[in-house]
């Protein structure tokens, strides 16, 4: 009958505190070497690291912007008499600024085309801008043929 049980009263044994600090140091030491190295520029953070230096050193990019012509748009029946003015420029490569030029008919008719699809409801919302220059943006690129094209920077978009 008797039976040997540890005593009741006896503190159970208490876990090492020595692995917990070990991982708190390496995460910091880790940490640290981690800001060190994309601090000082070892690590190219934020693409291939070929930008410009912020001291104004650096060479510009070979850059052109070829002008739209100002598109004004009257919506549909449910705009009720109301108009899109729309103004652009086309960021391109320098060398590809004289075949751009010659395809501004082509990117105007593909502005027009979809902008006259658009609803007023479609105009109003405020992530508005962001996704039309987006579809504008592929479209035009897929009218110029890729690689011409780098950008589509609006710089007036009115709904009156």
């Amino acid at each position: 009958m008797a039976e040997d049980a540890p005593p009741q009263d006896a503190a159970p044994k208490k876990r090492s505190k020595l692995p917990l600090i070990l991982g708190l140091g390496l995460a910091l030491a880790g940490g640290g070497g981690g800001f060190f190295a994309a601090y000082s520029g070892l690590l190219p953070i934020g693409g291939s690291g070929s930008h410009a230096p912020m001291d104004g050193t650096g060479d510009m990019p070979e850059i052109a912007f070829v002008p739209i012509d100002p598109v004004v748009i009257s919506l549909g029946p449910g705009g009720r008499n109301r108009h899109l003015r729309i103004t652009a420029q086309v960021e391109v490569g320098r060398a590809y600024q004289s075949e751009v030029a010659i395809l501004l008919p082509r990117i105007l008719d593909v502005l027009n085309g979809y902008l006259r699809a658009l609803d007023v409801a479609e105009l109003e919302d405020q992530a508005a801008l962001v996704r039309i220059r987006a579809h504008l943006l592929r479209r035009i690129q897929i009218v110029t043929g890729e690689g011409r094209v780098r950008n589509l920077l609006i710089t007036e978009f009115v709904l009156n």
